[in-house]
């Protein structure tokens, strides 16, 4: 049975409330596979937990907000059912959505490239209506501070779903303004490095991740030339 069949018969009560942890020790979905290569559900619930408490945090409720979901984090066909049942039951209201961002946090500790995945997925289901609501700001801001992003990494991740700040390369990046070149060059090297399709490929992420990468990598480079350019670097 696959990691998304096993969460139909475990997800009922952890979704209402009782802990995440019916599978101990493993963290799949479609990310990552433990030294064992056991499936785990425990990181595929809180994930779509989280993901139907996001679709909710702007207080409409519609059924695109799964169709991206379905989309960005490729469930089987015939899992679809499974996991629909946790992501409506999850997204009655956002109650408890800081506790599923720390489970994920908690099991992916040590992998930013890993949350800004899940953060990435998130942010899909956020603008599946085309606008950033300010309760669904509000929401990702605080998973991202969970996480563990700084402002300003937070700021560059969003940035790269909404357009009206791409206009600014230091926000794409997540810098200062005041970053000296040394810290341009390493963080460019770092985002390049976490965003190129053969890293997504290479830790399992859907075909979908690796189009939002893409675009991603372009705006970054752009970014960076822009603030060479300004600078005078060569």
């Amino acid at each position: 049975m696959s990691v998304w069949g096993k969460v139909g018969g475990a997800a009922a009560g952890l979704v209402v409330g009782g802990p995440v942890g019916a599978v101990v020790g493993a963290v799949v979905g479609h990310f990552v596979i433990d030294r064992e290569g056991d499936p785990g559900v425990t990181f595929t619930i809180a994930l779509v937990a989280l993901s139907g408490k996001m679709a909710r945090a702007d207080g409409v409720v519609t059924d695109r907000d799964f169709d991206v979901f379905r989309r960005v984090f490729a469930i089987p066909p015939d899992e679809e059912n499974n996991v629909r049942r946790i992501f409506n039951m999850a997204r009655q209201d956002i109650a408890g959505f800081d506790h599923y961002a720390q489970q994920i946090a908690k099991l992916l500790v040590g992998n930013p490239a890993l949350l800004e995945d899940v953060l990435d997925g998130l942010f899909e289901i956020a603008k599946s209506d085309g606008v950033l609501h300010p309760c669904e700001a509000r929401f990702l801001e605080r998973v991202a501070e969970i996480f563990g992003f700084a402002p300003g990494e937070f700021r560059r991740i969003r940035a790269s779903h909404f357009a009206p700040e791409l206009t600014d390369p230091y926000v794409i990046l997540g810098l200062s303004y005041s970053a000296d070149e040394d810290e341009l060059k390493q963080t460019y090297r770092k985002l390049v490095r976490e965003n190129h399709p053969d890293s997504l490929m290479a830790r399992g992420v859907p075909a979908e991740f690796v189009k939002l990468a893409n675009d991603k990598l372009a705006a970054i480079n752009s970014a960076y030339e822009k603030i060479r350019a300004e600078r005078g670097l060569s």
